[in-house]
């Protein structure tokens, strides 16, 4: 299953058991709800967690990608002295409100998949940490960074590419342009810049758009400091428009330092309003991957309303208009306490809707006819097939997952979406599967590939592709092992070659089956097929999202 390290990785300790056989487990600050195991388990927090770190979600019922110990504290359930709390798994919930609490500030969520509640754990449950967590990069705070935090690394839990789009524009002003400069300052040294971690560059939006600095420019937070403090002050309209559209085109390219499967992020500032259209730049920026944030300082007066052409420019702009992409903030002096709360947001991985594309962001498994029929020298032909599809899509353990199953009469599988987070290491696992030889049971090697390897990431956030690789007819019914795939949101593709029955083709096949029915009479035209099946992929997936 897919689910990036937002609240950095830990390690669980073992059961602290007491005389009366009751048992807590010792977590650490960051150890999530997703991240147990039971239905119903005691934990003991640790004291001093540091509260501005703390990522949740809800109120009450929490998004069991919320801290533990975090939502403990918002809830009453704990002090930030620690102690033992009980976590019970719940459903999913449709919406999480954002509520400040002791200290904590929770996050608004549409949607998640499950959930967890908390309250105080039983008394005669055992409370002695022990164990050691692994050491969890977080957000830098511009003090001096503990000895756990590689500095050079940087925040490895907030992996972004962020440009910032500063406004250059006579609206502003010399002065409070380099208030907003500071601003911008202390959200990058706050993200934890690194070479692993978060990268930055800026871009200037006044007449003309200038860019700044790329993200390959630096990757220490001191750097970038100085370069945001060398910015000049250019003058002219605000725009934004055409500084956003700029941006998204020519920002993020791997000559520029943009990294795959990392998610792409445009921080547009806007003090007063644009003066030119902003839903053009929105429409482009989606079609790049890239999310928009709009950060407002000092809304239009009602005097200047009148020079905005479009009062609901922001809904245009930004990635998604569910409150998560906009930021207001009254005016540019004690801009501080708005810092973190940006820079959360910033490192919400799972909320960068607009960074997911079918590049990036499914999960595909091949599951290939190893029969006798097919022969040695026309497996290796399938197997270029599989890696020549494979090329296309940003693998990564935040990105795309692929894994392979053979088939003859019993199932192999050659290895699973977790097992390779890398394209070249996918490529050499498929490089390396043996050719097994036997009969030919698609039906059966189909329910075997539901439950083995679509059943643990069935929940995930990617979306599942099967693509079903045969040469010939199958000795059992696949009409309702592959209905059952369907229905379990797992969208089928059929690629037959040779003595395929087009019928049986068709049977596996999601709607609408002409569209993801593929035939070739000789294995050499498989090579032919590649850019088709890619381009029905990401049709899907856009499809899946509208």
């Amino acid at each position: 299953m897919w689910l990036p390290l937002l609240l950095g990785s830990f390690l669980l300790s073992s059961p602290v058991r007491g005389s009366d056989s009751s048992a807590a487990t010792a977590i650490t600050c960051f150890t999530r709800g997703l991240d147990l195991r039971k239905g119903t388990e005691d934990v003991l927090c640790p004291a001093n967690c540091p509260l501005w770190q703390f990522y949740v979600f809800g109120d009450g019922i929490y998004a069991s990608l919320s801290s533990i110990c975090g939502a403990a504290i918002h809830r009453g359930v704990i002090t930030n002295a620690g102690g033992a709390v009980r976590v019970k798994t719940l459903p999913g919930q449709e919406n999480y409100p954002a509520v400040n609490a002791n200290g904590i500030q929770s996050q608004v969520l549409s949607r998640w998949a499950s959930s967890f509640s908390v309250t105080p754990a039983t008394k005669d449950t055992a409370l002695e940490a022990v164990g050691r967590s692994v050491s969890t990069a977080r957000p830098s705070t511009g003090k001096r960074p503990k000895k756990t935090l590689d500095k050079k690394a940087g925040n490895k839990d907030c992996r972004a590419d962020i440009a910032f789009l500063i406004d250059g524009s006579y609206n502003i002003g010399q002065r409070r342009f380099n208030l907003q400069k500071n601003f911008v300052g202390k959200v990058a040294v706050m993200l934890g810049i690194g070479i692993e971690g978060p990268h930055v560059g800026v871009v200037q939006a006044s007449e003309y758009p200038k860019i700044e600095f790329y993200l390959k420019n630096f990757t220490a937070a001191k750097e970038v400091l100085f370069a945001i403090k060398e910015l000049g002050f250019r003058g002219g309209n605000s725009n934004t428009g055409k500084a956003l559209k700029h941006t998204a085109q020519k920002f993020f390219t791997l000559e520029n330092g943009a990294r795959k499967g990392i998610p792409k992020i445009i921080v547009v500032f806007l003090d007063g309003w644009p003066s030119d259209d902003l839903e053009e730049a929105g429409i482009v920026a989606r079609e790049f991957g890239v999310n928009v944030f709009i950060v407002s300082v000092a809304k239009p007066t009602t005097e200047e309303l009148g020079m905005v052409q479009d009062t609901g420019f922001v809904d245009k702009a930004v990635c998604r208009t569910n409150g998560f992409f906009s930021y207001q903030m009254p005016t540019w002096f004690g801009t501080t306490k708005y810092v973190k709360p940006l820079v959360q947001k910033l490192c919400s991985h799972e909320q960068m809707l607009c960074s997911k594309t079918c590049y990036n962001s499914i999960n595909i498994c091949f599951l290939i006819d190893g029969s006798s029929s097919v022969g040695e020298s026309n497996f290796r032909l399938m197997l270029d097939f599989v890696s020549n599809v494979a090329k296309a899509f940003e693998i990564s353990d935040i990105g795309s997952k692929v894994a392979a199953v053979q088939f003859t009469y019993d199932q192999r599988p050659e290895f699973g979406f977790t097992d390779h987070v890398t394209k070249e290491k996918v490529l050499s696992a498929i490089r390396n599967i043996r050719y097994m030889s036997g009969g030919t049971a698609t039906g059966d090697a189909i329910s075997f590939t539901i439950r083995n390897v679509f059943g643990p990431v069935k929940d995930g956030p990617n979306k599942n592709f099967l693509i079903v690789l045969t040469d010939g007819q199958s000795y059992d019914d696949v009409r309702g092992p592959a209905a059952a795939a369907q229905k379990a949101g797992i969208t089928v593709f059929s690629v037959g070659v040779a003595w395929a029955p087009l019928d049986d083709l068709k049977d596996m096949a999601s709607e609408p089956r002409e569209s993801h029915t593929f035939f070739t009479r000789e294995f050499t035209g498989l090579e032919q097929m590649v850019p088709d099946i890619i381009r029905s992929i990401c049709k899907d997936f856009l499809d899946s999202k509208q």
